[in-house]
């Protein structure tokens, strides 16, 4: 588990931690921030897009090895990041460092599943998340502190030291097994899957400026669909599929996995908008806006371990829907912003949200994995952490574009109210973009709440879990 711990906790600081340095970056290379986004969203693709490649790369070389092979990647990436000298090399270095962050979650989710008994798989699983709850602890904090006593470059070279300890820990402490080997490599599989989140994601980010009419969105919107549906059959149709999509004809894994990605969706509408609302509008400094960020951060990390112990003793449905609707309630709270809001508003309202994040993240994704064979769980996870990726890059694209989008128009309906200060208006407006997107989140938030009352209890590994204790 520390062998775990460390790879995840560094995977999940380098995307935490870009959000604070959005603004900053704007400022080094002069770049717009539908360009900028890109620094997230592509990491985040690149996460999406090598997630499917775990399943078969475990079963060749074993999981460990994938592990291990992913974590010396990721670290070279991070020396390129920490070394770009203009905003698209640091996009496409990016990419690359979120190809091999990808690999890194599914198979530390998969190496629990699979090394760790049943009775103590909601444990761990807890464990795990707590992992990946502590980098935006105190990502936030620890990126606004480098980049004002440093520069944005050290929020990649300090993955060196960090990669290095992982490293060394999986060297020695992951066992080395096959549960079995792998079949034939489904290159077209790969190619389609790429093909198609690439097309959408570009369409999605693009489409405003291009226009959603116009023959490239629309091109790129059919190519992406039509990829992705060739993709699917392919993979349900194959003896050899890159990703085993027959593990979503389990309802209870399906369920979750929807309600895992409408969760993330929620977890990145935060994670993006309140840094810049921070500091575009009330002019706070990075560092300021770490610490901001910091009491709602820890409150989702250290509550991790206790959703663990509750799992076994309310099940999923309670902690899943009683999450969920904190999540909504301090998204829609986030909605009503104004340029002179107090800060501890903000505080507040994002301790409620991160609050429900953690009660209703880990019971997401253990109830659904929890019924998977083994031989399957390297498929389920590459599955589930492929689909959360794929819609938190797109989450982030709409949120984007709705952003601009609501912004111009509310400018527009300042101009005919007759305000001509041009900062005024700016301000204003974008102000009010940022509180109606926050709204657009609350409605999709909302969805989660009845899926997640249909997840019962499984009462054999309740049984054995009471038994263990």
């Amino acid at each position: 588990m520390f062998a775990l711990f460390a790879g995840s906790f560094m995977a999940t600081l380098s995307s935490s931690t870009i959000t604070i340095a959005i603004p900053e970056l704007q400022r080094h290379f002069g770049a717009e921030l539908s360009l900028l986004q890109w620094t997230l969203t592509g990491f985040m693709l690149a996460m999406g897009t090598s997630a499917p490649l775990t399943g078969y790369l475990g079963g060749r070389f074993s999981f460990k090895w994938v592990y291990v092979a992913s974590l010396v990647g990721f670290i070279l990436a991070s020396v390129l990041c920490g070394l770009a000298w203009a905003t698209r090399s640091l996009v496409l270095f990016r990419f690359v460092q979120g190809a091999f962050c990808g690999a890194i979650m599914p198979v530390t989710m998969t190496l629990i599943y699979q090394l760790v008994p049943r009775e103590r798989q909601a444990l761990a699983a807890s464990l795990w998340s707590l992992s990946a709850s502590l980098a935006p602890a105190f990502g936030p904090t620890f990126a606004g502190w480098l980049i004002t006593l440093g520069s944005w470059r050290w929020l990649f070279f300090i993955n060196v030291p960090l990669g290095l300890v992982a490293v060394g820990l999986a060297v020695r402490t992951i066992p080395f097994y096959r549960l079995r080997a792998s079949k034939a490599f489904d290159l077209l599989g790969l190619l389609t899957v790429i093909i198609g989140t690439l097309s959408l994601l570009s369409a999605l980010s693009q489409g405003r400026d291009w226009g959603w009419t116009d023959v490239k969105t629309v091109s790129l919107f059919m190519v992406g669909t039509l990829s992705l549906i060739f993709f699917i059959t392919r993979e349900l149709r194959t003896s050899a599929p890159l990703l085993d999509l027959r593990v979503l004809a389990n309802g209870r894994y399906a369920v979750t996995l929807l309600i895992s990605s409408i969760i993330t969706i929620s977890l990145y509408s935060g994670a993006f908008l309140v840094p810049l609302f921070l500091q575009k509008i009330q002019g706070v400094t990075p560092l300021e806006t770490g610490l901001i960020l910091l009491p709602a951060s820890l409150a989702m990390a250290l509550l991790m371990p206790l959703v663990g112990r509750l799992y076994g003793t309310l099940g999923p449905s309670t902690l899943m829907a009683t999450g969920i609707l904190l999540i909504a309630g301090g998204t829609y709270a986030l909605s009503r912003l104004t340029p002179e809001i107090p800060r501890s508003y903000v505080l507040v309202w994002m301790v409620v949200r991160n609050v429900g994040i953690s009660l209703s993240m880990m019971p997401a994704s253990n109830a659904g994995m929890e019924q998977i064979p083994r031989e399957l769980s390297g498929h389920a996870s590459s599955i589930s952490n492929w689909l959360r990726n794929v819609f938190g890059a797109f989450s982030i694209a709409i949120f984007t574009s709705l952003l601009a989008t609501f912004s111009t128009r509310e400018a527009e309906v300042l101009v005919e109210q007759g305000m001509t200060d041009r900062r005024l208006i700016e301000l204003f407006s974008f102000v009010a973009g940022i509180n109606d997107v926050y709204l657009v989140a609350t409605v999709i938030t909302l969805v989660a709440v009845p899926l997640s009352l249909g997840i019962r209890k499984q009462m054999g590994v309740l049984k054995a879990a009471v038994d263990a204790r």
